[in-house]
């Protein structure tokens, strides 16, 4: 039951719209971006939504795909359009300093260095009126995991009271990343033209932003993607230093594996062995890091991952190794839309120079990390314990293909099946 009448519009607060496809004479000029600059105020801060005084320079909206439920909220009356976030208290409980890899052309492009601190970075537009959103939170809590509860049962991993308390908790910075990404730089990264770029995202976006064929002059996109989130076991002060030792992990998101323990692939048993190893490595004096991607089934969606598992099951002779990576190339026309190339944005946010032990079969991950100027020293395969029955498939498929395994053992046969192929995990 309706608890209003919903005869009239009910969102009547703005007297018109007011298009951003096309430059505007505003009374105050936003603040101009560059991007590489060494310092906030050069840079510029990144402005995403509109007040009565004041032009966004950048395309898109804060909160990546939470942006919808905001709209949601204020057509139905249940939140200002106009409401700025008070911001007191909510620095972050550990502050990265700026790296020189936030400076270096080309290296970070697809999140905001500055976006965890502005209330410091950008106190001069603040008190000018810009309405600058943070783009990155930083704080501290406690994981609960029964997998790290298990550990400590079976004397894998002690309890220091420091960094695993008493009741099996542990302790972790949490750092929450919001994607802003700088155009001119992604393209560069894709080798493609910027024109190009922007045309593509405007046409397969559905026409969702304008601006990006119209205002060549606005250079930062905002994405209505997921976020990012990097969990630290130890000091975050500690991941610049290539004299202390570093445990990663970078996974993306699974949820029917990560949330729900489903067996069909290795996605939960990995992620907490990477979480498991890191807390080894802070005890040890070192630091440990897990950085969570919100990629939904290779960026596919889950919908999509859904119909490849049907697909796999009800296929000729059953699922198998020889046609894991081509039963989702038939339904979503391509094995993976991740294409690491963004990822390793993150761990030069935090001035990392070397991975000391890095957790992760992907050839995909290992060559965007390296590739980037990230020295791993040691690679690390899920142990053979920890894989699902149901998920031998995916790790034959794997190992087949060419991906790092411990054992490297791989048969001739079993590479010819899938020879080419190239899947994440």
């Amino acid at each position: 039951m309706l608890d209003k009448d919903i005869s009239e519009p009910s969102y009547t607060r703005a007297d018109h719209i007011r298009l951003t496809s096309h430059a505007l004479d505003m009374p105050v000029k936003a603040p101009e971006l560059r991007w590489f600059a060494r310092s906030p105020t050069q840079r510029g801060p990144v402005i995403g939504t509109i007040s009565d005084k004041q032009q966004r320079n950048c395309i898109g909206s804060h909160s990546g795909s939470y942006a919808v439920y905001r709209a949601l909220s204020i057509a139905s009356g249940r939140f200002q359009s106009n409401h700025r976030p008070n911001l007191h208290n909510t620095q972050p409980t550990h502050l990265v300093p700026p790296q020189d890899s936030w400076f270096a052309a080309g290296k970070i492009i697809s999140l905001d260095p500055w976006g965890a601190n502005i209330v410091d970075a950008f106190a001069d537009y603040l008190e000018r009126g810009c309405n600058i959103q943070p783009s990155i939170a930083i704080t501290q809590a406690y994981l609960k995991l029964p997998e790290i509860h298990q550990a400590i049962r079976e004397a894998r991993l002690p309890v220091d009271g420091h960094f695993v308390k008493a009741n099996g908790d542990v302790k972790v910075t949490k750092i929450a990343i919001d994607p802003v990404w700088y155009l001119p730089g992604l393209a560069q990264r894709f080798n493609v033209e910027e024109g190009e770029l922007r045309k593509v995202l405007f046409r397969e976006t559905g026409g969702m932003f304008p601006e990006l064929v119209t205002r060549p002059d606005l250079k930062v996109l905002l994405p209505p993607i997921g976020s990012t989130t990097a969990y630290v076991f130890g000091s975050p002060a500690d991941l610049c230093r290539s004299d202390v030792e570093l445990t990663c992990r970078v996974h993306d998101e699974c949820n029917g594996s990560d949330v729900f323990g489903s067996d069909i692939c290795t996605c939960r048993p990995y992620l907490t062995h990477g979480i498991e190893a890191s807390i080894k490595t802070a005890q040890n004096g070192g630091v440990g890091l897990v950085v969570y991607y919100r990629k939904e089934g290779r960026a596919l969606g889950e919908v999509t991952k859904f119909l490849v598992y049907n697909a796999r099951k009800r296929q000729v002779g059953g699922d198998s190794a020889a046609t894991y990576f081509e039963r989702t190339e038939c339904v979503a026309g391509v094995q993976d839309a991740r294409f690491q190339e963004l990822m390793p944005d993150v761990l030069h946010y935090f001035g990392i120079k070397t991975i000391h032990n890095l957790h992760s079969m992907s050839n995909m991950k290992y060559n965007a990390i390296t590739g980037s100027g990230i020295e791993v020293k040691n690679r690390l395969s899920i142990p053979e314990h920890l894989i699902p029955d149901d998920a031998l498939v995916e790790i034959e498929a794997k190992k087949a293909a060419g991906y790092f395994s411990a054992d490297q053992a791989k048969s001739e046969d079993k590479l010819a099946l899938v020879k080419g192929r190239n899947l994440d995990e």
